[in-house]
């Protein structure tokens, strides 16, 4: 199997990461094996064997390095990087924040931002629509975290938060690592960019704290946050890391998931056209609220197939910290597993044709249809996406909010062109001409 890797790597350059990961598992079984560098790394393309590592033995297995250099500049030892003791205990001060009763106090922030992004349109103009997506859930993202009390403009946070990405894309997908001390432009940006955000942060941690007042954010449910057992409340540092890991994660994955929707709509009318039929039956022209979402079952439909194709995340990568067993195959402690969700969701043995943009896939019962492990835009098992939930809904509302008002039509004349970074990002982004119904 190896050498017939080695043969087919001139087929990947210039290096194409879901390209090369969508024909490793279609071509090289349930485990494909090949080396990079010091790391042995191991493909593991089969529901089964991604549910042994996210369910029936998570104990095993830790973070992979490279992630954790990639993310902890800003993320430090947020749920995003860190393992064991310090993960659960972070987690269980988080779960209580992201319950579907705080949620749902969201719904509104979610639909005046999407109204907002509307209105900020005019009938017959081109606009980037991942861009637009971008500033819309960053201003959902900063109104739920911070409530009202935001120091500073939104464009600026996001020119901020961008070059962070940018940063954390680079040392995730680049085989060279150069090390963050070396005053490289990305480097010295990157650490501008995070002491003004750390600045923000902490300038919001301390006001709340002082405040006599609780407000209805994210950030007031985890200052009130406490163990049940042991009574402890979450370090301002602490504090830090995780808010800076919602701030910058928690408008990315959406806005690359309403991108990609906006695409395939514009490319399927019958299904945009259903969409509509739903939206307008049930809503007739107001707002949509959270109480609506479950008569808006096709918009539920709609997002998850779009998040089939285009997942928020490509994947998601482990290290065993012992020798373990999967798929017959014994794994070495240290090795580096990675499971592409990009690859599993076009696997033709779980999902009939499957580049094709079929909702009617997720129609009420998929669960039951579609093998547990298959689907796995939020990853699974204990650490589960902890903000999936408010993506979901989110998503949710902002379609049936813009589809009401305006079709999305792609211009002629460019390559979509998906790219792996830290989430499929559109990689010359997506003109579409916004129409008035």
């Amino acid at each position: 199997m190896l050498a017939v890797v080695a043969q087919m790597l001139p087929k990947w350059f210039p290096f194409d990461p879901l390209d090369f990961h969508l024909t490793l598992g279609r071509e090289f079984g349930d485990v494909a094996y090949y080396r990079v560098g010091r790391y042995r790394v191991y493909q593991l393309n089969h529901p089964d064997l991604a549910r042994q590592i996210l369910v029936e033995q998570p104990e095993k297995f830790q973070k992979a390095q490279f992630v954790k250099r990639a993310f902890r500049p800003f993320a430090g030892n947020g749920l995003l990087t860190s393992d064991g003791a310090l993960w659960r205990q972070q987690r269980k001060l988080m779960q209580p924040a992201f319950h579907h009763k705080q949620l749902a106090a969201y719904a509104e922030v979610m639909v005046g931002q999407a109204l907002r992004t509307v209105d900020s349109w005019r009938d017959g103009e081109v606009r980037e629509i991942g861009a637009e997506m971008t500033k819309l859930t960053l201003g959902i993202v900063v109104k739920a975290l911070f409530g009202a009390e935001v120091p500073r403009g939104g464009e600026g946070i996001g020119r901020l938060m961008a070059t962070v990405l940018d940063a954390s894309n680079q040392r995730i997908n680049s085989a060279v690592q150069v090390p963050d001390w070396v005053p490289t432009p990305r480097n010295r940006r990157e650490r501008r960019s995070l002491a003004e955000l750390d600045l923000i942060l902490q300038d919001m941690i301390r006001a709340r704290r002082a405040s006599s007042s609780e407000g209805g954010d994210l950030l007031s449910a985890l200052l009130s946050a406490v163990d049940a057992d042991d009574g402890t409340r979450m370090s301002d540092r602490q504090l830090r890391d995780e808010m800076m890991t919602l701030f910058l994660a928690g408008h990315e994955t959406t806005a690359n998931a309403l991108a990609w929707t906006w695409y395939l709509l514009a490319q399927h009318p019958e299904v945009e056209a259903r969409l509509r039929e739903e939206t307008e039956r049930v809503l007739k022209g107001r707002a949509p609220t959270v109480a609506d979402l479950p008569s808006l079952p096709y918009g539920d439909m709609v997002v998850r197939e779009a998040m089939r194709l285009y997942p928020p995340a490509p994947g998601f990568a482990r290290e065993p910290i012992e020798d373990v067993l999967i798929g017959g195959y014994v794994i070495p402690r240290g090795s580096l597993i990675i499971v592409s969700t990009y690859a599993l969701h076009r696997d033709p043995r779980f999902f009939q044709a499957p580049e094709s943009f079929d909702p009617e896939r997720f129609a009420p019962g998929w669960e039951e249809r579609i093998p547990r492990y298959a689907y796995l835009p939020f990853g699974g098992g204990p650490r589960v996406c902890i903000g999936s939930g408010f993506a979901m809904m989110e998503a949710r509302l902002v379609l049936g909010t813009v589809v009401q008002r305006y079709r999305l039509r792609l211009e002629p004349n460019q390559e979509v062109v998906p790219a792996q970074m830290v989430t499929i990002r559109p990689k010359h982004g997506i003109r579409m001409r916004v129409s008035r119904r």
